[in-house]
Order: C-alpha cells, then structure tokens, then sequence
C-alpha cells in the first residue's frame, strides 16, 4: 500500500461494494491507472457527464484516457449524501458531495456515481457531475 493518504470518506458502508469504492478513491488518490483499471471489466463502458455533455469511454485505453484527465486531484474529500446497492444483479448508486483542491484553489462538487458489476468489476460506469464547480446544477 503506498503512503499517500487517503483523506476523508465519510459514511461509507462496511460492504463489498463499500469497501470497493474506498479503494477506487484510494486508487485515485495514489494515481495507481493501472491498478484502477483492473476493477473494470475489459469491455467496461463509462459514460462521463463532467463536461456538462455525454462522453463514453469504452474499454481499456479509452477508460485509461479518462482516468489520465483526473489525475490532478488531491485533497480529495467525499462526504456521501446516498448510497443504495444490490446484490443480484451488482450495482452500486452513490451521491457524493465532493471537496478537492485543484490547481486553481479548492474546488466543491457534487457526483452521481452508479455501477453496474459483472463477475465482480464494473462494467458500466455513470459518472455524473450533479453540481459543477461553478455552482450550477446539471
């Protein structure tokens, strides 16, 4: 495990799916793409509404693409607002509210996250911006 420190996540479920997103944000934090990566399936699909506009990613190199874009991220802070999750089939809804510094000072948001699981890895990956750093809703 590297020694960058994960900071706050808050009200997450001692889960699977839980304890899966602890990680993912861990992972984010260390910039470890490839090791991200590995928790999507090879055909994973995410559909990202950052840019306040649809844009997929599809597989490997397209969700490395994706990944690279968010590397800048520190001081990562997730409060969760929502959380739902079940079993069969695997999926996972969360509502963040998002802290994180940026090169142009700190930065509030809000996510919507939803994942569709095959065989354990995320297959399909609604990434949505619910409130843009500006303020504005989607």
């Amino acid at each position: 495990m590297s020694t960058v420190a994960l900071t706050a996540v808050h009200n997450v479920p001692d889960t699977r799916l839980g304890r899966l997103y602890e990680e993912h944000i861990r992972l984010i934090l260390e910039k470890d793409i490839e090791a991200i990566l590995d928790q999507y399936t090879d055909d994973a699909v995410l559909i990202s509404s950052f840019e306040k506009r649809a844009l997929y990613f599809r597989g490997r190199e397209e969700l490395r693409e994706h990944f690279q874009g968010i590397l800048g991220i520190q001081g990562l802070q997730s409060e969760i607002a929502f959380w739902a999750e079940t079993n069969d089939p695997e999926t996972l809804m969360v509502v963040e509210a998002i802290t994180l510094q940026t090169e142009a000072g700190e930065a509030h948001m809000r996510f919507a996250d939803s994942w569709v699981l095959r065989d354990g890895k995320i297959a399909i990956h609604f990434a949505g911006m619910v409130q843009y750093p500006d303020g504005t809703l989607a």
